[in-house]
């Protein structure tokens, strides 16, 4: 069995590769957790299912996407997220990156 360790932290603000949005990442999963029919219908590269996935919310929507590590890189543009929950989420931002206002063990 091999361990993957996830390219991304909760907090970290991400670009999408092939939808161009921004957005900050507030959970992570190890693998992909979504239907069959889910993937079918909302992926486009076939991303690895056996690979992290982030819960994301985008940057001037109300939305939030569910991404593949491989279809995201690091936005370093050090500009904050507009998003109604990000106040929900996180406590502050401090340099490029959200501080979850809890922490789970």
């Amino acid at each position: 069995m091999t361990i993957l360790k996830a390219g991304f932290n909760i907090g970290d603000i991400i670009i999408h590769r092939e939808q161009k949005f921004r957005g900050v990442i507030v959970d992570v999963d190890a693998d992909f957790q979504g239907s069959q029919d889910w993937y079918d219908q909302y992926t486009t590269n076939e991303p690895s299912k056996n690979s992290p996935w982030y819960h994301v919310l985008i940057d001037e929507e109300s939305t939030m996407a569910y991404v593949s590590e491989q279809n995201i890189y690091v936005d370093s543009s050090n500009i904050e997220i507009d998003h109604p929950m990000v106040d929900d989420v996180f406590a502050d931002y401090q340099a490029g990156h959200y501080l979850p206002r809890q922490t789970i063990n």
